[in-house]
């Protein structure tokens, strides 16, 4: 900041360069100098307004942070729930009511004040005018103007003084029409002088002299000081020798706008107490409403979780008993039947875990005769030794459903549980690519796995490995002896690992399928590839035993990708999945509607099934 006029001839130039520091606003040598006599130091003036400015924000920033709180609370309550929404709606519409109708009875009652004082003060002007013009007429001291000039000023503060209402000014000026040679002085009764009074009215008054002209003006009250609103009632007399005047009476509305504010007052404070009687009322009567309903609400929540034994109190006859007894009665019939299916699923379920352990012994002897003739088949006849290698194959395939439906019937049961500790996803994924490899060799395809980096996860190995490697035998066998592209990827909340495969690929709807037990893509097709059918059921459960994710993409022609992902400590959430579940070499398409019924997780999480095209005589495809 330069320093105040007058400083630079104190300088000296040899001294130019000590005195730099005192430039410093912080410097110590400028503080030093500043208390000396005849120096002070230049005001800070962009250092005050530049805190000015930061307080202003700081307020403003905190006012808009209010602001955005108590909106969004509002908004909240607004959505959930029913009584403050209809509450609001009451109470807003009633405001809007009282609005209408205040306006229209204060607009009434404004106007009927108002014409009755211009009435009444055009009766009271016509009796002014009267008195003036008799004390000009009955006067005989007219011989001079200064005769006329005291006789008019007597007639004025007389009339201005006599009964009826006090609270009126007068106004006597020569009119804009007099032509004549005397003239008698601009006079007032008060300290309302002549230019408070509008031209256009003493231009009306002059051109009709015959009729009384009234306007409304405003004026400033000698008593109180303010701006009221005033009637002024023009007319004309004709004093002595002087030819026409005009005479101006004003009338102030001091008790008339007293009596429009009281009548404000008790409109706003009766409005406002009428108003919040309404949403009182409101919440009352909605209130009757929607607590049955809420009690229906937290009767249907638990029977949700399973307790089903919880009902509705139902009393009375009206509207909302019959509601009551009626969801009592669902309640009864819906117990009924889950009870009733939770029984055949217990006889199910035990049915298949008994079948599966019976079979256990018979099929173990089976085994051992089956492994015997097959060691024995080169001895044999050829169509022999041919149907010893089918029986030993099929064998294979019979023990692999049976254990597959073991391991279904302990889902069922909630018997399965998690063995987590922390490991290494990469580890798991080169164990389920080796026990894969032989498949991959006898389809000619490769296998490559992409991994950023170490990816620690809390899992269930067993459990992961059987996932990966039933996505990867399934991705070598319907991949037509494509590459099979397998990619490993964390983030912080979870851990994915991504299976793709070029082949056939899935056409639209079939996403949420493949998940489904023993389901086939093509009923009519022959099964010469795949497994037991169970693979990817089983597969679903162990990552819904584990919190995950397990979600399917394909498109005919363009393959298949499936994604696993899994939480990094158990009992976390997953907030995002760390790699795509459509390919990016494949070209965007718009989206199926509704989100994939095979996959776990949220339904806002959940990728959904795209597809270009529709290929009808695509091959079928069994997971």
């Amino acid at each position: 900041m330069s320093e105040p006029a007058g400083r630079e001839s104190d300088r000296e130039p040899d001294r130019e360069p000590d005195r730099e520091p005192d430039r410093e606003p912080g410097g110590e040598a400028g503080r030093e100098r500043g208390r000396g006599p005849g120096r002070q130091p230049p005001p800070r003036f962009s250092d005050h307004r530049a805190q000015g400015v930061r307080v202003a924000r700081s307020s403003l920033s905190r006012t808009r942070r209010y602001a955005a709180r108590a909106a969004r609370v509002v908004a909240h309550l607004w959505r959930a729930s029913l009584q403050f929404r209809v509450v609001s709606t009451t109470m807003l519409l009633g405001l809007v009511v009282v609005l209408l109708l205040g306006s229209y009875l204060f607009s009434s009652i404004s106007d009927g004040l108002e014409q009755d004082r211009i009435a009444s003060a055009q009766v009271e002007t016509s009796r002014i005018t009267t008195d003036v013009q008799d004390a000009f007429d009955q006067s005989d001291r007219t011989s001079s103007e200064a005769d006329v000039n005291v006789l008019a000023s007597q007639a004025v503060k007389s009339a201005a003084a006599s009964g009826g209402d006090n609270n009126r000014y007068l106004v006597l000026t020569r009119s804009l029409a007099n032509t004549s040679n005397r003239s008698v002085q601009t006079m007032s009764s008060g300290d309302l002088g002549l230019s408070m009074v509008p031209r256009a009215l003493r231009e009306a008054v002059s051109a009709d002299p015959r009729r009384q002209q009234v306007m409304l003006i405003s004026i400033t009250d000698p008593q109180g000081g303010g701006n009221v609103p005033a009637v002024i009632v023009g007319s004309q007399v004709e004093p002595p020798l002087a030819g026409r005047y005009d005479l101006y009476a004003v009338f102030p509305m001091q008790r008339e706008q007293a009596t429009l504010d009281l009548i404000t007052r008790t409109f706003l404070v009766g409005g406002l107490a009428l108003v919040f009687l309404v949403g009182v009322i409101a919440w009352v009567v909605t209130r009757q409403v929607v607590s049955p309903v809420r009690r229906a609400a937290i009767v249907a929540e638990r029977l949700s979780s399973g307790r089903l034994n919880e009902r509705m109190r139902a009393r009375g006859e009206d509207d909302l008993a019959r509601l009551a007894k009626s969801f009592n009665e669902m309640a009864d019939s819906l117990q009924t039947q889950i009870r009733q299916l939770e029984g055949l699923s217990r006889v199910q379920q035990r049915f298949v875990s008994d079948v599966s352990h019976e079979l256990r012994t018979p099929l173990t002897t089976i085994r051992m005769a089956a492994d015997l003739i097959h060691d024995s088949r080169t001895g044999f006849d050829p169509a022999v030794s041919r149907s010893a290698e089918l029986l030993h194959n099929e064998l294979d395939r019979f023990e692999e459903l049976l254990a597959d439906l073991l391991e279904i019937s302990r889902f069922d049961a909630g018997a399965a549980a998690l063995d987590a500790e922390v490991t290494d996803l990469r580890a798991t994924v080169e164990r389920a690519v080796h026990s894969a490899q032989p498949i991959a060799d006898r389809w000619g395809s490769t296998i490559t796995v992409a991994a950023d980096g170490p990816c620690d996860t809390e899992m269930d190995a067993r459990r992961v490995e059987r996932i990966l490697r039933n996505l990867v035998v399934n991705a070598l066998e319907h991949g037509e002896g494509r590459p099979v592209e397998i990619a490993v990827a964390v983030n912080d909340t979870a851990a994915a690992v991504t299976v793709r495969d070029h082949g056939v690929g899935l056409r639209p709807g079939e996403g949420a399928l493949v998940f489904n037990r023993f389901w086939r893509a093509d009923p009519a097709r022959a099964r010469t590839t795949g497994g037991t059918g169970l693979g990817l059921a089983i597969s679903l459960e162990d990552a819904r035993l584990h919190d995950g994710w397990l979600q399917a993409w394909g498109e005919p022609g363009a393959g298949s990708c499936f994604r696993l992902t899994l939480p990094r400590r158990v009992g976390t959430h997953i907030v995002e999945a760390p790699l795509p579940l459509r390919p990016e070499d494949v070209a965007d398409a718009p989206e199926a509607p509704g989100p994939l019924r095979g996959a776990t997780g949220p339904d806002d999480a959940v990728p959904r099934v795209v597809s270009t095209r529709h290929t009808p005589t695509a091959p079928g495809r069994t997971r």
